[in-house]
């Protein structure tokens, strides 16, 4: 565990854990809500309160994509699914590259076949950056492709927010993508009606785990009886935005991302967010939050 200080703010980071965020609070208030999945066996039964999703968001549809000609198969790593999610970075140990009072930077490098090719086939280096500060947190992500032939990539933040104290949420997109059976994209549809949160509203016992489109890069959300408000702006390169709000559930994960559930497999689609990285290319994004009282 590594413990950053900013004041009366405290974030714990745990590198030996994919890079995960423990904790982020100040005082008596938790911004995220950290959460032991047992889906994702590579955390280990470790509570998080958010991970880096490197080097897709998301779900590539039974694990099978192509690329240039060339057909690749990933391991499953979701329990109950044949679906990939998310890429493989959370389940990676990540190094500890520079620390500070307020701010850490952790490394990984991925090299098959060292490493697992079944976990990704293309040899990468990926970089996490946290700044706290007593109000906001920043977290700047990169990967590079050190691969000697070209990468598709994508990047996103998968933070979980407490649910309690009559959460409000509220962000402007143009669609969403609907879901099938299998949880993968099925229909574009403008985010109208009960799929609008241009209006904030509260989120109340909603079921929803969709892809948002063309959002507008912040998001704002509100805990009324606590006085507090956080708002999430994020980087141009994170095009959509995944909510997921499993009923019953005492947290909420709101998830910039470069690329859309299952881009892979949907080269038609021409906003779909992959990036293509040449050897030695670069992706970046940052996303940053910020508290306040109401």
């Amino acid at each position: 565990m590594i413990e950053l200080k900013a004041g009366e703010a405290r974030l714990g980071l745990l590198p030996d854990v994919g890079g995960a965020i423990a904790y982020w609070r100040r005082g008596g208030m938790s911004f995220l809500h950290p959460v032991a999945d047992p889906h994702l066996v590579a955390q280990r039964g470790r509570a998080v309160g958010g991970y880096p999703l490197v080097p897709f968001s998301n779900r590539i549809a039974h694990g099978r994509f192509g690329f240039e000609g060339q057909e690749y198969q990933l391991a499953p790593n979701f329990v109950g699914e044949d679906n990939v999610l998310h890429g493989n970075g959370w389940e990676r140990r990540w190094r500890l590259d520079l620390l500070a009072d307020d701010s850490a930077t952790l490394e990984l490098d991925h090299e098959p076949p060292g490493d697992p090719v079944a976990q990704w086939p293309f040899a990468y280096r990926a970089l996490l950056r946290f700044d706290l500060r007593e109000c906001g947190l920043s977290i700047g992500m990169m990967i590079e492709n050190t691969d000697t032939r070209d990468q598709p990539v994508g990047l996103g933040f998968h933070p979980y927010f407490p649910r309690h104290n009559g959460l409000r949420l509220g962000f402007s997109a143009q669609s969403v993508w609907t879901s099938d059976d299998d949880h993968l994209p099925s229909l574009r549809v403008p985010a109208q009606g009960d799929w609008s949160f241009e209006k904030m509203r509260d989120v109340g016992g909603a079921a929803i785990d969709n892809c948002y489109a063309g959002w507008t890069r912040s998001a704002f959300l509100r805990w009324p009886r606590l006085g507090m408000s956080l708002t999430m702006e994020a980087s141009d390169i994170f095009r959509h935005l995944v909510l997921y709000t499993p009923p019953g559930q005492p947290f909420i994960a709101v998830e910039p991302a470069s690329n859309m559930n299952d881009a892979f497999n949907r080269p038609g689609v021409e906003d779909g967010g992959i990036h293509v990285l040449p050897p030695g290319g670069k992706l970046e994004g940052h996303v940053r939050m910020t508290v306040a009282t109401c």
